[in-house]
């Protein structure tokens, strides 16, 4: 039977494994965009680096809520949606920092510099979403 998530249960269920987030963003005409992102939680806030360029970028640096869905396509079927507001960063250390993270999460740790390195460069920005709302369902299916 499906159940809420405690806050311990989502937490780890958004850290586990290489698991992306699917983010919704507000476009000009008030139209949503989506797009798969590598994050990390930190503390209590959502972090994952883009272009400032880039559609996210832009929209983000324009309006600010944010909405995130994290599941698990297999069964018995589980998910996190999050909601929340994306203060941005351009601070040097701050970009290698999360990108370094970011990159030992998703492509191991072997490889984090690299990835740091490669994504935390001047023309990126550091997302932190603070996080407003969640909701958690686990075992959808069962």
């Amino acid at each position: 039977m499906a159940h809420k998530m405690t806050d311990e249960e989502w937490r780890a269920f958004v850290s586990e494994g290489t698991r992306t987030a699917k983010l919704s963003t507000v476009r000009a005409d008030g139209s949503p965009h989506i797009a798969p992102i590598w994050f990390v939680l930190d503390g209590d806030d959502i972090v994952f680096n883009t272009g400032k360029d880039t559609v996210k970028g832009r929209n983000l640096a324009r309006d600010g809520r944010v909405a995130l869905c994290i599941d698990d396509e297999r069964p018995p079927f589980s998910f996190v949606t999050i909601q929340g507001q994306a203060e941005l960063s351009e601070n040097p250390a701050e970009l290698l920092d999360s990108a370094t993270r970011i990159g030992g999460r998703y492509m191991g740790a072997d490889r984090a510099e690299e990835f740091g390195r490669r994504n935390g460069v001047p023309g990126e920005l550091v997302v932190r979403v603070r996080v407003d709302k969640v909701v958690a369902l686990g075992d959808v299916a069962s």
